[in-house]
């Protein structure tokens, strides 16, 4: 049974962590100032929560060419489920859920396919139980629906079919392009790509035609043109709300979905790292390239949010001083910008987030992605204040406790760890993001350079940028920390970042390497950490395994020293380099490692990620249509959301 919906309730007395799958936590996120907004702002925030619903599908079958086809047919047997026997539609429910969360069958940080824990035949009975009771399934000519679930038993039954969404590191001999079951290409390697230069770099899948590699591009009349359209329409109704430079924005962003070009895609970047005055503002479009092997395809995402003036205050301080830190960075001064344009930061309230956003979410966003546009023109920075208010919330004693050396590391982390947590994550997005340089003798993009290795290196130094800063006296300078606790704050952020190293092995429970590009980027600072200083013990106890922080200053030290090395591999494009580094570091680890870590998370029910829930918001119309108010409340209730979602789908279509 769902919980009845909130409208603003304290947050003492509100749910945030609502049930857990698995190793999946649900979260409910609340955006506690939606209603002090002004009438403008709620309806253009109205505006762009709609396009940014109608742009989710367009991430599912990014990730998975059969995503669509499978989300229907499980949505069908839950909402027609009478009859069907109760174990059956237990073992539906939690995989539903988990497919909701991961938006597919792929888990979001391995990359790995997880099963339905049920047999073809008892699929298929469920499936005919929803047909007799209405469910209408998309079926081929002549087909019934027990042919519909043979043709999908591969996709929800066979781990070896498709087992990878993304495959960075495939094995020798292997291609990791074929490797991987996303649907940014299809049937090209990436021999056939050589010599081919990509008009649409970031928005287009790549595709083999009658032997002939083409670009199939995401634009108004080409892929996804049902759901741009919507996009683009919902857009076109924000406008007459947006403050002028966001409206500037939001027409750029209209011209690039109509015509999918790389120029308008810039124009687009420019004019949105420029609006910096309006209050509500989006990031919506093909974005972050984790997911493509080659690190250079964009996922589609839709974040909608408005600023947090409160909060913005200490992360405005970081941007202000961009040069200082600049200037002050432990790398070769020829990959340091002489002159830092246009570095703007926000502590943010998100209203809604889909797509490669959500339900799973980052707690800090930095763009454009574009190198050349962040080195003229700048770039954004925000942090997603109440999205990290949630995970805190949500976040039990036990996690802190059961990998914690002892009880002053875990008081520590109860009194500093959330501070030193957000603070570190708006330096690694303000200033590590907006950080460096190119090489004056590299013209392309880092991303064409640095290939598959690109996104695990360029957050390989965001977080060296604000490990080394955080314990910078600098920062007590500018009143950004307390100077009779920035000792114990900078201990407390050294501590989790090692802890996380080790816990985070729990989230990886097959095989004996990662493929998420963050993933890899901790563990490849942490394990050369532990190789090159003497900052991190490894010690036992009763059999069980900590990273204990030894000497504060020598993590300081190596991360200065390994962020130089980052910063060259970067600057000069330097491809072998970054390769070595995350093989030897970041990549592998031991399986008797992880098994310890993934037993001691199991005894205390330890989630592994988390999926949330969003805000919901409704429109009020008056007789002749227009706008007066738009209400916000809280579903907390992760199947509610998610039908509700496919429902609005369908009546969009029809």
């Amino acid at each position: 049974m769902s919980s009845p919906p909130l409208t603003g309730s304290p947050r003492a007395n509100r749910p945030y962590r609502l049930e857990q799958i698995d190793e999946a936590a649900v979260v409910q996120l609340y955006a506690d100032g939606f209603a002090e907004l002004c009438h403008r702002d709620k309806v253009l925030v109205w505006h762009l929560y709609q396009a940014a619903k109608a742009g989710r599908d367009i991430y599912y079958d990014q990730r998975y060419r059969h995503n669509l086809g499978m989300r229907d047919i499980l949505e069908e047997v839950l909402t027609h489920a009478d009859g069907i026997p109760s174990d059956v539609l237990a073992a539906m429910t939690r995989y539903t859920k988990l497919c909701w969360i991961n938006t597919g069958p792929y888990n979001n940080l391995t990359a790995r396919k997880f099963v339905l824990r049920l047999s073809v035949s008892q699929l298929t009975g469920a499936a005919e139980i929803a047909a007799r009771n209405g469910a209408r399934f998309r079926l081929e000519a002549g087909e019934q629906v027990g042919d519909l679930i043979a043709r999908y038993a591969p996709m929800f039954f066979d781990l070896s079919f498709d087992p990878m969404v993304t495959c960075k590191t495939p094995g020798e001999g292997r291609d990791i392009l074929t490797a991987s079951a996303n649907n940014l290409y299809d049937g090209v390697t990436m021999a056939d790509l050589d010599g081919i230069v990509e008009r649409h770099p970031l928005n287009s899948r790549v595709v083999k035609r009658d032997g002939r590699v083409v670009e199939d591009v995401y634009r108004v009349g080409g892929r996804y043109d049902t759901e741009l359209r919507q996009v683009v329409g919902h857009l076109e109704k924000a406008l007459p709300f947006a403050p002028a430079s966001l409206a500037d924005a939001l027409r750029a962003l209209i011209r690039w979905y109509r015509t999918g070009e790389d120029s308008d895609r810039e124009a687009f970047d420019i004019a949105w790292v420029r609006n910096l005055d309006s209050r509500v503002d989006t990031m919506n479009g093909f974005i972050e390239v984790y997911m493509d092997a080659r690190g250079i395809k964009g996922a589609w995402e839709g974040l909608v949010y408005y600023v947090n003036h409160e909060k913005t205050e200490k992360i405005q301080r970081l941007a202000a001083n961009a040069q200082w830190f600049e200037d002050n960075l432990p790398i070769d001064p020829q990959f340091r910008k002489a002159k830092v344009h246009g570095v703007s930061a926000r502590a943010i309230e998100v209203v809604f987030e889909a797509g490669d956003s959500g339900p799973i979410t980052p707690i800090g966003v930095n763009l454009p992605n574009d190198q050349r546009i962040r080195e003229k023109y700048g770039s954004k920075s925000v942090s997603l204040s109440n999205v990290i208010e949630a995970y805190e919330q949500a976040t039990l004693d036990s996690f802190r406790q059961e990998f914690s050396w002892d009880a002053a590391e875990i008081e520590r982390a109860k009194q500093w760890g959330a501070f030193a947590s957000e603070f570190t994550t708006d330096i690694h997005e303000v200033l590590g993001h907006g950080s460096g340089r190119m090489a004056h003798s590299v013209t392309l993009q880092p991303q064409e350079l640095l290939k598959e290795q690109y996104s695990a290196l360029e957050e390989s130094r965001a977080d060296l940028v604000a490990l080394y800063f955080v314990a910078d006296p600098h920062l007590v300078t500018l009143g950004l920390v307390p100077a009779d606790h920035h000792a114990d704050i900078v201990r407390a952020e050294y501590e989790a970042y090692a802890r996380n190293a080790l816990v985070q092995l729990r989230r990886v429970r097959e095989g004996t390497q990662l493929e998420e590009d963050h993933m890899r980027n901790r563990q490849a600072i942490v394990n050369w950490l532990i190789a090159h200083t003497s900052a991190i013990e490894t010690r036992v106890r009763d059999g069980k395994t900590y990273y204990v922080i030894v000497d504060v200053n020598a993590f300081r030290d190596g991360a200065g020293r390994l962020l130089a090395d980052v910063q060259r591999i970067k600057s000069e494009g330097d491809y072998a380099a970054a390769k070595t580094l995350f093989e030897t570091y970041g990549v592998h680890f031991d399986a008797g490692l992880r098994d310890e870590v993934v037993e001691r998370a199991n005894r205390l029910k330890l989630p592994s990620y988390t999926g949330f829930v969003m805000p919901r918001l409704h429109a009020v119309h008056d007789t002749d249509g227009s706008i007066t108010d738009v209400e916000i409340s809280y579903p907390c209730d992760l199947t509610t959301q998610m039908l509700e979602f496919s429902e609005e789908r369908r009546n969009s279509i029809l």
